[in-house]
């Protein structure tokens, strides 16, 4: 019958921008934030490429990409991430700032879900990011999944396999730099991504066409999303600093300069 995966993920600055926080009437938010460049959140985005390959070897499966987000960067992030992957868009209208409550986003998310034609909750592979690049909390996915009434979870996951049988093996990692194997008997289940096992997919722009057919009505349709910070009370919020300590020093030969780097790194460790 083919599966059935729901991908969550949204939008993140990119990397390779500065980022500064300010203190808005909403609370602690991005300098320029609606300017900064975007990308798909890049744990999201090994999600992504795990559910389509998975898909693309199974006829009549179906991957479809929920994200909440404002909608002139769900746009702005599309334009890059259609071309590597098929999938169908179901967009959420809201803020996706690394400040928002995740409880609100989990309902946002889940709500969007329910309302995906044709979608059966009990063939479900919901996939998303183990962590996010925003907001490292790993919460977001695990009420998404319990609104959701699934309760086989799995965070971390670097592989899934799926066998003869209608199972799946799950390659996921624990504690101690160590993987743990389990063999869930079939969906519904959920499965928070790590690296995964698969490079990023080239562009192509035959998907890429495709799928922004269906993007951009999706985008026009998207339901705007009460969410919020859920009353939370910032103290103080801000980017860690970089710190550097410059010496420069003449004569000295390799051994003492790697005894004392290690003797500051001993000494940075207390």
């Amino acid at each position: 019958m083919g599966f059935q995966i729901v991908v969550c993920g949204s939008v993140v600055p990119d990397p390779l921008q500065t980022l500064e926080v300010v203190d808005s009437t909403q609370g602690p938010a991005l300098k320029n934030e609606m300017m900064l460049p975007v990308v798909l959140d890049p744990w999201a985005a090994h999600a992504l490429y795990e559910a389509a390959s998975l898909a693309k070897g199974v006829a009549g499966s179906q991957v479809w990409l929920v994200s909440l987000g404002p909608r002139a960067k769900l746009q702005q992030m599309m334009m890059t991430v259609a071309q590597k992957a098929s999938f169908q868009l179901v967009a959420v209208d809201g803020p996706a700032g690394g400040f928002t409550d995740s409880h609100q986003v989990a309902d946002a998310l889940a709500e969007a879900i329910r309302t995906i034609p044709g979608l059966d909750l009990s063939r479900l592979l919901l996939c998303g990011g183990w962590e996010s690049a925003s907001r490292g909390s790993c919460t977001t996915l695990q009420m998404v999944g319990e609104q959701l009434g699934i309760l086989d979870q799995f965070q971390g996951v670097d592989r899934l396999t799926a066998r003869e049988d209608g199972s799946f093996e799950v390659l996921e990692r624990v504690e101690g730099g160590r993987h743990q194997v389990s063999v869930c008997a079939g969906p519904p289940m959920v499965l928070g991504w790590a690296t995964g096992a698969l490079g990023e997919p080239p562009n192509d722009p035959r998907v890429g066409m495709a799928n922004m057919r269906a993007i951009m009505p999706a985008l026009q349709r998207a339901k705007p999303a009460a969410v919020g910070t859920g009353g939370i009370a910032y103290l103080e919020a801000g980017v860690p600093q970089q710190r550097r300590e410059t010496r420069i020093v003449e004569d000295r030969s390799a051994q003492d300069i790697a005894r004392e780097i290690v003797e500051w790194i001993r000494e940075a460790g207390q």
